[in-house]
């Protein structure tokens, strides 16, 4: 069965049966914004600045390698930076909840043990956005507060916000939630500090580049391997991500063809799920690794990837930094 988002991209018309939905949606994402800005709903600040790393479209878009990036641009700037992430996917029975690089990403998401590792930071996750950033301040000597798809969690203040755009795929048909995969109308893009498109951008979005990485094995992640090395072989693509056609994409330039195997985001992967009739090399994302790194049996591979932005986008997060974020004298990054 094909997912929704199949149908919100490829414009199919039966979904104008949802519209009625989408726009009970709209008027209560609008009345949501009301009530924060009014203060009928309250908002908290942090004693530090938060930037906000977020999207206004369900799915993946690009914000972990952005965030992760960020992280180590702010330690070059001097800022001991930390992140705070919602934990979506991790079922701890209390939050907030502290992550590292070896955290179970049953208890406290893939992602967040993804940018933990990626980024050496402190890291801490809840529901609650202003909770896990309070627990992290409270426990680390933080200067600034990366919130990692924050952008609707308005109980927690932002100094600076960056929405990211999935320079592919876009907006769909431009509908919300449930007829199209807008979170908030595409207007909101102008009340943001930076928007960012995975790909070209147009306007006043900046272009970020992801770049892919040598492949490493699960099982021993110093075993390393060029993706070319196994072209003109049999080969499983593996991604439980909120777009994987663009890792198979990227995987078929090099490969040619592969066998795909989907997964809903932050999918809980088992052993049969990337277990196959074959002894075929076995390629995934990094995020899907730190699932499956547990059972792996060595004929797994995982493919890091880090973004790459314009000196423009540097340039004006400069001014922002200056701005909203000033560095203290004496100030050190880790």
């Amino acid at each position: 069965m094909k997912r929704l988002d199949h149908f919100w991209y490829a414009r199919s018309p039966w979904l104008v049966l949802l519209t009625p939905l989408s726009l009970l949606f709209r008027m209560l994402v609008a009345l949501r914004r009301f009530a924060y800005r009014h203060g009928l709903l309250r908002s908290h600040k942090l004693p530090v600045p938060v930037i906000i790393v977020g999207n206004i479209t369900v799915g993946g878009s690009g914000k972990t390698p952005l965030v992760a990036w960020l992280a180590d641009y702010l330690r070059e700037k001097g800022y001991r930076p930390g992140i705070v992430a919602r934990g979506y996917g991790g079922n701890a029975s209390s939050w907030p909840q502290q992550v590292r690089s070896d955290s179970d990403p049953a208890i406290v998401g893939d992602e967040a043990v993804l940018l933990a590792a990626m980024t050496g930071c402190p890291m801490a996750v809840a529901p609650d956005r202003f909770a896990a950033a309070m627990a992290l301040v409270k426990y680390h000597d933080r200067d600034v507060v990366i919130a990692d798809d924050g952008l609707q969690h308005y109980a927690l203040q932002r100094d600076i916000e960056i929405i990211v755009i999935d320079g592919v795929r876009r907006f769909g048909a431009g509908f919300m939630l449930p007829a199209g995969p807008l979170r908030e109308p595409v207007s909101r893009l102008r009340e943001a500090d930076l928007v960012v498109t995975n790909g070209l951008g147009g306007g006043r979005e900046y272009s970020m580049k992801l770049k892919s990485h040598t492949l490493r094995n699960l099982q021993d992640d110093s075993r390393t391997c060029q993706p070319d090395e196994f072209r003109q072989r049999r080969v499983h693509a593996v991604a439980g991500i909120g777009n994987p056609e663009r890792f198979f994409q990227s995987l078929r330039q090099v490969l040619g063809n592969i066998e795909t195997h989907a997964f809903p985001d932050h999918h809980h992967f088992t052993r049969q799920d990337i277990s196959f009739d074959d002894a075929a090399p076995v390629l995934m994302t990094a995020k899907d690794a730190v699932k499956c790194r547990r059972f792996a049996t060595g004929n797994e591979w995982y493919m890091p990837v880090t973004a790459e932005l314009t000196g423009e986008f540097c340039a004006r997060l400069d001014v922002l930094l200056d701005e909203r974020v000033p560095l203290h004298p004496g100030s050190a990054g880790d």
